[in-house]
């Protein structure tokens, strides 16, 4: 691939992995709204930490109160669509060309992602409510692809050239 072409190919490159992204949340979001209870249950469990080796030294970490629960977890769902809305606007910049104005909304959305899935899921959920002890509910394992899927197109994104057309 000659010069010229590279920064073409790396602006095609964070436009489809920042689409893939957008789409994704877009139907987490999308699914959690349309099926609000299959995770709504899992933060509940994971939340009360009723699934975890129950150690007195942890368990007054416990939320068990359900307005709490749900609040939390309507605030994961509209994280979700906001996050997903920047994601298809920063998708948008990139097909447009607008290499300055996608590099920055695409950042945005992407760390908004690493915001839920790293510091939410994988440090709140999984470490502060010990979710990795539970068999049932852990979803470490699903955040961590989400994760690591979002850092590779924030990667992209960042390398991509912002002030040039692609």
């Amino acid at each position: 691939m000659s010069a010229s072409h590279a920064p073409r190919a790396l602006s095609l490159a964070a436009a489809v992995l920042t689409g893939t992204v957008a789409l994704y949340i877009a139907l987490v979001a999308f699914g959690n709204i349309t099926d609000f209870g299959t995770n709504q249950a899992f933060v509940q469990h994971v939340l009360a930490m009723d699934t975890t080796f129950k150690d007195d030294d942890l368990m007054w970490r416990a939320v068990t109160n359900k307005g709490l629960e749900n609040t939390a977890y309507v605030l994961i769902i509209v994280w979700e669509t906001l996050a997903a809305l920047v994601l298809i606007a920063g998708t948008w910049f990139w097909a447009r060309r607008d290499n300055v104005r996608a590099r920055r909304v695409s950042t945005y959305g992407l760390l908004m992602l690493v915001l839920l899935f790293g510091a939410g899921f994988i440090g709140i959920g999984g470490e502060w409510f010990s979710m990795w002890q539970s068999k049932t509910w852990n979803g470490l394992d699903a955040a961590t692809r989400v994760l690591v899927l979002t850092g590779l197109a924030l990667i992209v994104v960042q390398v991509s050239p912002a002030d040039q057309e692609g």
